[in-house]
C-alpha cells in the first residue's frame, strides 16, 4: 500500500484508507466478531489511516478500534471527530464540553493523546466565528490532539477551513458525482499545505455498480431514513444526487470500467489519480469490501480518455441534478 503525506501533520497515510462508520452500527447491526475480521482485513492490506467519530454509534466504532488495538500488534493512525451529538450540536459549543467529549474519544480509543481530530460538519456560523478553531490550536498546544482538521459539507467551508494556518486536514464529500474541488479547493489546500482526506467515494455505494431501482435497505441506514435529507444534510446520502439519476449515471460508466477493475475500484483510483488528494477513506462491512477497496491503490492510472468521459458526464449528467450546495 503507498502513503502520502497528510498536510503539514507530516503523517505519512495510506493512499485508501478505512471508513469505520458502519463500525457504529448506524447502517444495520455489527457484531463484534465482523467488525474485528473488518479491521483485521484493513491492517493486512496495509491499511494505516482509520477514520472515525465519536457519534458513530455513541462511541462503539471507537471502542472497536480500541479493542483491535489491545489484541493485535498495529499503530494505525486513527482520525476521530468531534461537534455532532448533542452535548454540542447545534448550539451548545463551548470549550470546555469541547474538552470533554475529546477526552471521551481517547478514553474510548485508549490513548493519552489523539492522532488528528476533526471538526465534525459543525454549523458554518460556528465554523466561521473562529472561536472552535482557535480552541483546537489549545487543544493541539496542551497535547490532548497530535493534529486537527475539518470534516465539511461545502467547497466554501472547506476554503476557510484550509486557509487557517492550524488545520492539518479537509475531509469532504469528492467523487465521480462530486467533482467541483479540483478546480475550487485543491490548489489552495496545496499551496497551504492541507492534506485532502476523502469521504464518500462512491456515493453511499451506487458507485459500485451494484445497485437497482428497487434496492432496499435497513430502517437504521441512511440511505433509507436520509434520503431526501430528512435527518442531516442529503449531500451525506448519494452525494446529494437523486437516487434514480445516479443509477442512470452509472449505467452510462460501465462501458469504460477497465478489464480486470471492479466499478468501484475505478471509482476509487479516479480519486487517487487526483495528486492533492492524501487518502480515500472507503466504508466497509466485511472484509471482502476492504480488500477490494484496497486493490485499487495498486492498480495503473486511468487513460485520459476515461477522465475526460467522466469530466463529461459530471457535467452534463450529474452536476445540474445535485440538490444541496456544493
Amino acid at each position: 500500500m503507498k502513503r502520502r503525506t497528510l498536510g503539514k501533520s507530516g503523517f505519512r497515510v495510506s493512499e485508501v484508507g478505512l471508513g469505520c462508520w458502519q463500525l457504529g452500527g448506524d447502517f444495520g447491526p455489527v457484531e463484534d466478531e465482523r467488525a474485528q475480521a473488518v479491521l483485521e482485513a484493513a491492517d493486512a492490506a496495509g491499511i494505516n489511516f482509520w477514520d472515525t467519530a465519536d457519534v458513530y454509534g455513541a462511541g462503539t466504532s471507537e471502542r472497536h478500534i480500541a479493542s483491535y488495538r489491545r489484541t493485535h500488534d498495529t499503530d494505525p493512525i486513527v482520525a476521530t471527530k468531534v461537534g455532532r451529538d448533542g452535548n454540542l450540536y447545534p448550539d451548545k459549543y463551548t470549550k470546555e464540553r469541547m474538552r470533554g467529549n475529546i477526552e471521551g474519544s481517547a478514553e474510548r480509543l485508549g490513548v493519552e493523546s489523539l492522532d488528528l481530530v476533526q471538526l465534525h460538519c459543525i454549523p458554518p456560523e460556528v465554523l466561521y466565528a473562529g472561536d472552535v478553531t482557535g480552541w483546537m490550536d489549545d487543544f493541539q498546544a496542551e497535547g490532548l490532539i497530535q493534529a486537527w482538521g475539518a470534516s465539511v459539507e461545502t467547497l466554501e467551508e472547506a476554503r476557510f477551513a484550509a486557509a487557517l494556518p492550524g488545520c492539518t486536514s479537509i475531509q469532504l464529500i469528492f467523487n465521480v458525482f462530486r467533482q467541483n474541488a479540483i478546480r475550487d479547493l485543491f490548489p489552495l489546500a496545496v499551496e497551504n499545505d492541507v492534506g485532502i482526506i476523502v469521504r464518500l467515494p462512491l456515493a453511499s455505494g451506487v458507485l459500485a455498480g451494484k445497485m437497482t431501482a428497487d434496492q432496499s435497505f435497513a430502517e437504521t441506514d441512511h440511505r433509507h431514513y436520509n434520503r431526501h435529507g430528512e435527518a442531516f444534510s442529503q449531500g451525506e446520502t448519494f452525494s446529494g444526487v437523486p437516487f434514480e439519476r445516479a443509477l442512470d449515471a452509472v449505467e452510462r460508466m460501465r462501458p469504460w470500467v477497465p478489464e480486470g477493475m471492479t466499478m468501484a475500484q475505478m471509482a476509487i483510483r479516479w480519486i487517487l489519480d487526483q495528486p492533492a488528494v492524501s487518502t480515500v477513506i472507503a466504508g466497509a462491512s466485511r472484509p471482502s469490501q476492504v480488500r477490494d477497496n484496497a486493490a485499487a491503490a495498486d492498480a495503473a492510472h486511468l487513460p485520459a480518455d476515461i477522465h475526460r468521459n467522466l469530466a463529461e458526464l459530471y457535467r452534463r449528467e450529474v452536476e445540474p441534478h445535485i440538490v444541496v450546495p456544493i
